[in-house]
């Protein structure tokens, strides 16, 4: 193609000997092709096929606009040509418009597959790393290879752009370079100590907002746009062979993360449940929490929850009130039992929910039993509804509920108590009633129990007995009226 800058005596030579008829040849641009005005099938694939050559020679996006506008103009003609129209009941007829129509969508594509790489290919590549980078749980080895990977990225990319564009990295908010040469924290940093992530992230976007900055040419830019997607494509195959943590198998996680460190040998089988049962006597809590997440079998399941239940407030903290609450959202009665030895007052909420599960009378047992333990005055009256002998509650759990309201010790819980002493018709009932209002221990809930201690039911009277010996040992009775 001419540049503009031939010389004008070989220009006026060239067009005399166009005029005398000279060599096709040395003309230095080939005409384009014209719509046909006679538009059938045949002249329409002979104009695809011009435009195909077209394409096919283009050099630069200046000349794939010109492709697309032929294609635009193909399009045209297409819709307008008259062309037969395939028979809708026969499957294998020709379609000449929808065969036109495909090639036109193939030369599109062609089209888009020539433009380009383009600056924005660029950074949109280093923004996917770097998410890669930040989203992805390294191992300690892992870390190392990917710091170092993108610390040369860095540094090919950040020259490969200063001698393309010398402004670029000035003009952006931060020099990429410099961001991983910085101490976190603005602190001084131990050289043996790894670039933290937040570093290689915010260097990562550093060179990809200098690549926008920079606003490289397809064309007159090629070749830096080339090395830069050559060096992202390094960068990408590093991160892709770094160790992460999902690469590890489950014992090698452990191990890693220091699980076996408290087992002075390996004799112990299995070995996870050796170190489980050594966590559980330091008390270990997160390391029993690691265990539960890592280790899937429905053995280790169980003894981690069993060490959880065994531990009780010792094994209480923020996490793993958290993990046994989500399984409890579930109604598993192992968790509900285990926030019950925990006293884990944030469970309150969810487990008053579970207290009218009349179709449940298992669920209901532990969830009063781990109410009354958490001492969870909201339960109160949920509770003492449960002591209605015409309500829909299971003969078999008003025991618990009973005992429950005396675990938790509010005296609100004393009318209720005593009513169901004096008249329900479950001797069990009674009883626990009997033995709840022992454990509020208040004169009033006292008194209310010591009137049966000569009882003809042997589980009340003993209860009567117990609460006279009581009021004897503490105080005088009130005086009655």
């Amino acid at each position: 193609m001419s540049n503009g800058d031939d010389d004008p005596a070989d220009a006026s030579e060239e067009a005399e000997a166009a005029d005398d008829g000279g060599d096709a040849d040395e003309s230095t641009e080939t005409a384009a092709p014209t719509l046909p005005d006679d538009a059938t099938e045949e002249s329409l694939n002979e104009y695809l096929d011009e435009i195909a050559d077209r394409l096919e020679a283009a050099e630069t996006e200046a000349d794939l606009d010109d492709v697309e506008a032929l294609l635009d103009d193909a399009e045209t003609g297409i819709e307008d040509a008259d062309l037969p129209e395939p028979d809708e009941d026969d499957e294998d007829a020709d379609d000449p418009r929808g065969d036109l129509e495909d090639r036109v969508a193939e030369l599109r594509d062609g089209v888009d597959d020539a433009r380009g790489p383009y600056g924005e290919d660029v950074a949109d590549a280093v923004e996917a790393a770097s998410g890669t980078v930040a989203d992805t749980e390294w191992t300690e080895a892992g870390h190392d290879d990917i710091a170092a990977a993108v610390t040369s990225f860095v540094d090919e990319a950040a020259d490969a752009i200063d001698d393309a564009a010398p402004d670029a990295i000035d003009g952006a908010e931060e020099d990429p370079e410099a961001l991983l040469a910085e101490p976190a924290d603005d602190e001084e940093a131990d050289a043996a100590e790894p670039i933290p992530v937040d570093q290689l992230t915010a260097a990562l976007d550093a060179v990809a907002a200098a690549v926008v900055e920079a606003g490289f040419d397809a064309d007159d830019d090629a070749d830096v746009i080339a090395a830069l997607l050559a060096a992202t494509d390094d960068l990408e195959a590093a991160l892709e062979d770094a160790e992460e943590w999902d690469d590890l198998e489950t014992h090698e996680q452990l191990r890693a993360q220091g699980y076996y460190d408290v087992l002075g040998h390996y004799k112990d089988f299995p070995v996870e449940w050796a170190a489980l049962k050594e966590h559980e006597a330091r008390g270990n809590v997160d390391m029993i929490l690691l265990a539960l997440d890592s280790l899937q079998s429905e053995f280790m399941e169980r003894h981690c929850l069993e060490a959880f239940e065994r531990m009780g407030k010792r094994g209480k903290t923020e996490a793993s009130v958290e993990e046994i609450l989500g399984r409890a959202e579930k109604r598993d009665r192992p968790a509900i039992r285990i926030l019950g030895k925990m006293a884990a007052e944030e469970a309150t909420d969810t487990l008053v929910e579970y207290v009218d599960e009349d179709s449940n009378p298992q669920l209901q047992k532990a969830v009063f039993k781990a109410l009354g333990e958490i001492g969870a005055a909201e339960a109160v009256q949920p509770l003492a509804n449960q002591l209605d002998p015409d309500g829909d509650t299971d003969e078999l759990v008003r025991p618990h509920a009973a005992r429950a309201l005396g675990l938790i010790g509010d005296t609100r819980a004393v009318d209720p108590l005593a009513d169901a002493l004096e008249a329900h018709p479950s001797d069990d009932v009674r009883a626990a009633a009997g033995w709840a209002l022992r454990q509020i221990g208040t004169r009033e809930a006292l008194e209310a129990v010591a009137e049966y201690a000569d009882e003809r039911s042997f589980v009340v009277s003993t209860e009567g007995e117990k609460a006279r010996d009581a009021l004897d040992d503490g105080a005088e009775p009130a005086p009655t009226a």
